[in-house]
């Protein structure tokens, strides 16, 4: 039976309210609330009706870029998520999403006249318009980072953001070309590997479509030119197999949905460019989905499509048994077809295909059932590892880059030993794996069984593997792993204990340089005033005195300069001197002591050292040609002596001249490590075909362990010369 308006108070727009005298945009309006009509109740429609009328009146007299009243962006993005069929308060705050922002309405307003629940929704989705940023990244990176924090707190300020976003690049064309590349760009990078991170297909596809033709306008014309063509010649083909396969389905006895498309344009695009293949070589533009009514029917229909068409080997995946990282389940196979045509059967249940295309949104669809838990779970884990990363990250840009590590389409699936599957990205490491079971776990991994035999830290995962993390208590995160981890928590947390550790040292290491030079001022640390230290902490431009040693440490304040400074707010009379002593250092500073990688230094050598701004200091050997300048620049210079109880490994280079003998490499190096060094780098170079140079960095402990391994490399008959190698 058809209705009109008249069977819909609250499409009755009032005399007087905005767009009263508009047909188009009250036809816009009761559109909506006829599709939300199917799914909501009265009640909840005409709330929906209520947030459409304050949208309208707040956004009075504002117009799009396009020339139309606001209003229908807000009732558009709307609709976008009723298709998902999203609930009531979600579509009210999607119709209200940008009253903050863009009209004179607070936060404190709409919880007024709506609800707390509704005005979060709307604040997490509005931008920081109040702040002044430094540059255009650091304002889109704090936005972005606001709203995910919004959305951990609430997944449904995502859902809002995306349909905003999609509305927005289907009317992007009435932008500058600069800002629609530079928008496009933003939503091929953060917004559509977010949708897949989700698992919302149906906004995913269309936002990287519309993404591709703003931003790579000339490819996407050439690509789908090409396609028009290829699909035109097949299109019949595409049929056939459609009415084939269903046919063959029919007869077997099942009961299933067939439906044949051309994939789409950017996931075609996207894999030609990965895998540097032209479109004729590509293997499957063609795709059919079978539909069924339950797992069990999934594996038996697989059966009946390798009867009927040979399957392609290595090219089947099962995401029912192993769902993806997004939660998408389907049984995925690439068959030759008619005429030896590569296409791809995906089969799965209604229930599968609902999460496949609306992802998280499918938990409104299956509230109090299991069929949008699974989706829901992975989106929680996802959460749960942002605010993590969050934690860890410096500022807000730090934290965009490393969501964006995050957001990759590519996953391993790797097991716990107690047979837990962890998700990682391709290309995921030990170390990534390790941060990925707990943070602390990460951090106090000293070694792995991959399929239980030992592997080494940097070894890339495979899906399948099984991986145990070996641990210890005392154990630190190693600055190197930065160079290969790939996981945006993994990335973040190792920053975050290392900046930590570096702070604590550079502490420790700022008060030794100020008491030292304190001393040769004649006082101490002890005999200076609290109000006086707080006072030249506060000239110095410090909010406390640990963030000055902080800084001495790093090399960015001189101990002398500050120790000038504090003796003089103190008025202390002293005799001016030189610094009394030598700085020990014991070679276990870590962070802010760094060993010079062009002399080598090694215990037991003079050595000197300078300062670096923000590294802290820089051990040389005194006879290191580099040091140069340093010498004229006294406030940078400190004297340093080793400590009697030196440990530890150190880096140093020396050079052997032997003649030129099949085996020679071998036999040094064999002696080297008889001497229990190990070597980090070795070079060779001939000389006049009668001998050869070679180079090796080696880690010793001491002077006393290079002479000995001096002796060992002696004793080689083809040997002439072995020498150290200083700047």
């Amino acid at each position: 039976m058809s209705r009109d308006a008249a069977d819909f108070p609250y499409l009755q727009a009032e005399p007087g309210t905005p767009g009263a005298d508009d047909a188009e945009q009250r036809f816009l309006i009761s559109d909506l609330c006829h599709e939300l009509e199917h799914y909501l109740s009265s009640d909840q429609v005409s709330e929906v009706y209520r947030a459409y009328l304050f949208s309208a009146e707040a956004h009075e007299g504002q117009r799009r870029l396009s020339g139309e009243p606001y209003i229908y962006h807000p009732v558009s993005v709307a609709r976008i998520l009723s298709h998902l069929h999203m609930d009531h308060k979600c579509l009210m705050a999607a119709i209200l999403h940008d009253v903050i922002e863009d009209t004179g309405i607070s936060k404190d307003r709409l919880a007024e006249v709506f609800d707390e629940e509704i005005a979060e929704l709307v604040d997490g989705v509005s931008k920081l318009t109040h702040l002044n940023f430094r540059s255009r990244a650091e304002a889109q990176a704090e936005n972005f980072r606001k709203m995910l924090l919004a959305m951990t707190r609430d997944i449904r300020v995502i859902l809002i953001k995306l349909a905003d976003r999609l509305h927005n690049m289907r009317t992007l064309g009435v932008m500058k070309p600069g800002k629609a590349r530079r928008i496009a760009r933003e939503t091929l990078e953060i917004y559509a590997p977010i949708a897949n991170r989700l698992g919302i297909n149906s906004i995913r596809h269309d936002l990287e479509d519309l993404g591709m033709a703003a931003y790579w306008p000339c490819r996407d014309r050439v690509l789908r030119f090409a396609l028009k063509r290829l699909c035109g010649n097949r299109r019949e083909m595409v049929e056939d197999t459609e009415r084939v396969i269903s046919n063959r389905l029919e007869q077997e006895g099942f009961q299933a949905e067939v439906k044949g498309r051309q994939k789409r344009v950017y996931s075609i695009y996207k894999k030609m460019r990965e895998k540097h293949l032209s479109l004729s070589e590509l293997a499957d533009v063609f795709a059919f989905r079978i539909v069924v009514d339950s797992v069990d029917t999934c594996y038996r229909v697989l059966g009946a499509m390798h009867n009927l068409y040979r399957p392609m080997p290595g090219r089947f995946k099962d995401y029912i048994a192993i769902p993806k990282a997004n939660g998408y389940q389907s049984l995925h196979t690439v068959l030759f077809g008619p005429q030896g045509v590569p296409i791809e059967i995906q089969i799965r249940t209604r229930e599968m295909h609902v999460v496949a295309e609306e992802g998280i949104a499918a938990h409104w669809h299956y509230k109090g059932s299991t069929g949008g838990s699974l989706s829901s779970d992975v989106a929680g884990e996802w959460l749960r590892n942002l605010l993590e990363v969050q934690k860890s990250s410096g500022d807000s840009i730090e934290f965009l880059e490393h969501v964006k590590v995050d957001l990759f389409p590519d996953e391993v699936y790797v097991f716990t030993p107690r047979g837990r599957i962890i998700v990682l990205p391709k290309g995921a490491t030990v170390v990534d794996f390790a941060y990925a079971v707990h943070s602390d776990v990460g951090n106090g991994c000293v070694a792995a069984r991959v399929d239980r035999r030992l592997a080494p830290l940097r070894t890339r995962l495979h899906s399948g593997q099984t991986v145990e993390i070996i641990t210890k208590p005392d154990a630190r995160p190693n600055p190197a792993w930065l160079n290969f981890v790939v996981t945006g928590k993994a990335r973040a947390t190792i920053r975050s204990f290392l900046k930590r550790l570096e702070r604590r040292e550079a502490g420790e290491l700022g008060r030794r340089l100020l008491e030292r030079e304190l001393d040769s001022l004649g006082c101490s640390l002890d005999d200076i005033g609290g109000e006086e230290l707080e006072e030249a902490v506060r000239e110095l431009g410090h909010q406390n005195f640990d963030e000055l040693l902080q800084q001495i440490g790093l090399g960015n304040r001189m101990a002398r300069l500050v120790a000038r400074l504090l003796v003089l707010h103190d008025h202390v009379e002293t005799a001016d001197g030189e610094a009394s002593g030598s700085l020990t250092i014991r070679g276990s500073e870590g962070l802010v002591v760094h060993f010079a990688k062009c002399c080598g230094p090694i215990p037991e050598d003079p050595v000197v050292a300078i300062f670096s701004p923000g590294r802290g200091m820089v051990v040389h050997h005194q006879s290191c040609p580099n040091l140069g300048d340093f010498r004229r620049q006294g406030q940078s210079w400190i004297d340093v002596q080793w400590a009697d109880d030196v440990e530890g490994e150190f880096s140093t280079a020396i050079r052997v001249d032997a003649g030129n003998k099949r085996g020679l490499l071998a036999t040094v190096a064999t002696a080297i490590a008889e001497e229990g060094s190990n070597i980090e780098d070795v070079r060779s170079e001939e000389r006049d075909g009668l001998s050869t140079s070679l180079r090796f960095t080696i880690m010793v402990r001491n002077r006393k362990h290079l002479a000995a391994i001096f002796r060992r490399i002696r004793g080689i008959q083809q040997v002439l010369r072995v020498s150290r190698l200083i700047g």
